[in-house]
């Protein structure tokens, strides 16, 4: 996964199956339309229908309906309506936690190494994105939950700013066991360094989108 189109996929996991139909509300009068303003406008009116409706709801079965939005109808299905959306947008903050909870979903054991090695260096991310002692890979799944749902039932900047402080964590990990094995193996270092890189710009993007929502600025 490019870094245009959302955060890496953490140790390249296989994608979903051919996406089903997805229509939520307000976006079907613009499907299939060719128009690049129409498609970015489709996108943001979705993304503003989605937080509006998990918002103004105080039924946690529409939360978790939401949160496993991706598992239902296939990350491919959300990746066709935001990755091409702004990373400093609604529907591209939107994209990104999606894709890093699909990504945790799928590759837990081997987030939680990479958490554990970045912890103790980053204290304070470590304590922003709420992982349960030990972070193992059960913990890694519920912290990823816990992040999505915030952003529908609690203050959706912090939903941000914990996403980007766990991608802190998970980077700095990655940094590490890259500095360890850059001499055992080459290739498997520049890997672990290329997505670290691109999760700290996924962190740097989701702390600008929590800006601006509190700036009322984010659509």
């Amino acid at each position: 996964m490019s870094e245009q189109s959302g955060p890496p996929v953490y140790g390249g996991a296989n994608r979903h199956h051919k996406p089903k139909p997805f229509a939520p509300i307000d976006f079907e009068p613009f499907a299939g339309g060719a128009d690049p303003a129409r498609v970015s406008e489709a996108a943001h009116l979705a993304a503003q229908a989605l937080v509006r409706r998990g918002r103004d709801s105080d039924d946690p079965k529409i939360t978790r309906r939401l949160v496993k939005l991706a598992d239902e109808q296939g990350l491919d299905a959300i990746a066709e309506m935001w990755a091409e959306s702004p990373a400093r947008s609604l529907p591209g903050a939107l994209w990104r936690l999606y894709a890093l909870r699909a990504a945790t979903i799928q590759n837990s054991e081997r987030i939680s190494v990479y958490f554990k090695a970045g912890r103790d260096t980053a204290q304070v991310s470590h304590v922003v994105a709420g992982a349960a002692e030990p972070p193992g890979a059960d913990e890694m799944k519920q912290m990823a939950d816990a992040i999505l749902s915030g952003a529908f039932d609690g203050d959706f900047d912090v939903a941000l700013e914990r996403s980007a402080a766990f991608c802190r964590v998970v980077a700095l990990g990655q940094a590490t066991l890259a500095d360890s094995a850059e001499h055992s193996n080459e290739g498997h270092a520049s890997k672990l360094t290329r997505n670290s890189h691109q999760l700290v710009k996924t962190a740097e993007d989701l702390e600008h989108a929590a800006n601006a929502w509190r700036l009322g600025e984010l659509d």
